[in-house]
């Protein structure tokens, strides 16, 4: 275990005590519930301890974002849930957030301000490599030196917010070798998880979308997949174990990545 410990302030007690955080870290659904993901979230927290970060997070006052009623045509819900949630980020007033979860990213970002909620959000790749660049983030990379990594871009944090760079950069300062697969950037495939197809099964076809990503991950021969996104590492982890390399590939948040990098593991 490393020295550092999962400590998440919580916005109510900062705001009782007259603390206005730098940031409200946005946890999402998928890093509060889904077992794999809450290991994102927990690494993402210990680096923000680690570099001394002054932030909160509204733990129960947090809600869905509503992006997935959204994307499934239920717009009433949607507007519902963003009303309910820009009536506690302006209670609190909050201006900047961080999350580790695109679809929230896209929603809070782009959605939010057609119903009054503005505020500056970032994805967590964007505010690791801010670390970076400010020095207060020192990356050792000798767990993964010349490791062969590829990256997936996630549909709502590649194509919909053109964020390239700043997971790529974050890799590249573990002085690991970055691997690019045939589809990426602009053209990266998606992993199958977007469109509020995550809720369902997916219609017949030749080929589940999850497993042609991953078919072109292990054509890397890369020994990391890195993701940005929770949906993401669902889908491509689920690949892993349908082609039976779970054990020799690992899928891992970026947020893992450095934590792991930091022995904050």
């Amino acid at each position: 275990m490393g020295n550092i410990t999962f400590e998440a302030p919580l916005m109510s007690d900062a705001f009782a005590k007259g603390i206005q955080p730098e940031v409200l870290f946005w946890v999402g659904c998928a890093g509060s519930f889904d077992d794999r993901a809450k290991a994102i979230t927990v690494a993402f927290v210990k680096i923000l301890n680690k570099v001394g970060q002054s932030f909160a997070v509204l733990g129960t006052e947090e809600s869905c974002t509503g992006d997935p009623a959204k994307r499934a045509g239920n717009e009433f819900l949607f507007q519902m849930q963003a009303m309910s949630n820009i009536q506690v980020l302006d209670g609190y007033g909050v201006k900047r957030i961080v999350t580790a979860c695109p679809h929230c990213f896209n929603t809070l970002k782009n959605e939010y301000p057609n119903l009054g909620g503005n505020y500056e959000v970032i994805h967590h790749s964007t505010f690791l490599q801010e670390l970076l660049d400010a020095g207060k983030l020192a990356i050792e990379g000798g767990k993964f030196e010349g490791k062969k990594i590829t990256y997936h871009d996630s549909c709502y944090l590649g194509r919909a917010n053109r964020v390239y760079e700043a997971p790529r950069r974050l890799i590249e300062a573990l002085d690991a070798q970055l691997v690019e697969m045939k589809r990426s950037r602009s053209k990266g495939l998606c992993c199958g998880a977007g469109g509020a197809q995550m809720f369902k099964e997916p219609e017949a076809g030749s080929k589940d979308i999850n497993i042609e990503r991953t078919e072109e991950a292990l054509k890397t021969e890369a020994t990391i997949v890195a993701a940005a996104c929770p949906f993401c590492m669902t889908m491509l982890s689920d690949g892993m174990k349908n082609k039976e390399k779970e054990d020799s590939v690992q899928v891992l948040d970026l947020a893992e990545l450095i934590a792991l990098a930091e022995g904050l593991n």
